[in-house]
């Protein structure tokens, strides 16, 4: 059994591994959780001490395979619990973030494996992101970010890097959600923004910051 914080820096590093090449800096980790460096260097001490992070001073950090199986769970019962607020529920995709980190310390796998089955196993939360298995293994995606995207070729929405609330209600306002369909018509160098054209014909222009936090397919 692992308190709530630890879940919650293990579920941090696992996240931070997956946008940086090499060791998680504390810095990276305060700044996540918004939080002193000394108390991250305390935590991480206690979890090296747990055989759940391999940790050297002034080298980063990185999971052991048992951290990342705890990290993996905690993500799991995270986004299961986001598509049932969603699906079930009725709240907003802009609303679930908080609710589920609350709900993703339930300890009981039974009621989460009953959850997985009642939600038909679903294999993306509501912002797009993949769901872990039971087993730990992570759903392959192909997307890329919508900055990175080539102009008159049909792409569609496949995950928000960024959950924030600005960002969904944003997209939201646009009718932009998970399998929207989208076009760059135009990009322009001078501030990386673009021009896009939305499945029913408007027209959007597109700052980098919102480009550069959606994932896309080929449609």
């Amino acid at each position: 059994m692992f308190s709530h914080s630890e879940e919650n820096y293990l579920k941090v590093i696992h996240n931070l591994e997956l946008t940086n090449s090499k060791n998680v800096s504390t810095t990276l980790i305060a700044n996540e959780l918004q939080t002193k460096a000394s108390s991250v260097t305390d935590m991480l001490k206690k979890l090296a001490d747990k055989k759940l992070v391999n940790y050297e001073k002034y080298k980063g950090v990185t999971l052991t395979k048992q951290g990342e199986i705890i990290a993996l769970n905690v993500v799991r019962k995270h986004r299961l619990w986001e598509v049932f607020l969603v699906d079930k529920l009725n709240f907003n995709w802009d609303e679930v973030h908080e609710v589920a980190e609350q709900l993703e310390h339930i300890k009981s796998d039974q009621l989460i494996d009953r959850l997985d089955a009642f939600l038909n196993y679903p294999t993306k939360d509501p912002h797009g992101d993949p769901i872990p298995t039971k087993n730990g293994k992570m759903p392959l995606d192909n997307s890329i970010l919508l900055s990175d995207a080539h102009a008159d070729i049909v792409y569609e929405v496949s995950c928000v890097k960024d959950n924030s609330k600005s960002l969904l209600q944003f997209l939201d306002k646009h009718a932009i959600t998970i399998n929207s369909e989208i076009t760059i018509v135009d990009k322009f160098d001078f501030d990386d923004s673009m021009t896009v054209k939305l499945s029913n014909g408007i027209l959007l222009t597109l700052s980098n910051k919102v480009s550069a936090n959606v994932f896309v397919n080929l449609k």
